[in-house]
């Protein structure tokens, strides 16, 4: 039994209690996701929140597989 808590298992919000463990990995920045965590799932590459928010709309259409061009003139 914990001796800051009392529990045993430690209570989550213990200073004992372990880490918990990421459910995912960002396929972006490497850091946990985390149970509760928000994330994007493009194409079994799992993304989380913040680097979601930190993408451009061209990096995000290129995550999942689109591309932008530039407008030219028709030559014909």
């Amino acid at each position: 039994m914990c001796t800051v808590c009392l529990s045993s298992p430690c209570h989550p919000r213990c200073p004992n209690a372990p880490e918990p463990k990421p459910v995912y990995r960002c396929g972006s920045c490497n850091e946990g996701i985390y149970q509760g965590d928000e994330y994007a799932d493009i194409d079994g590459n799992k993304i989380c929140k913040g680097c979601l928010e930190n993408m451009t709309p061209c990096e995000v259409l290129q995550m999942c597989g689109y591309n932008t061009w530039p407008a030219e003139e028709d030559a014909s």
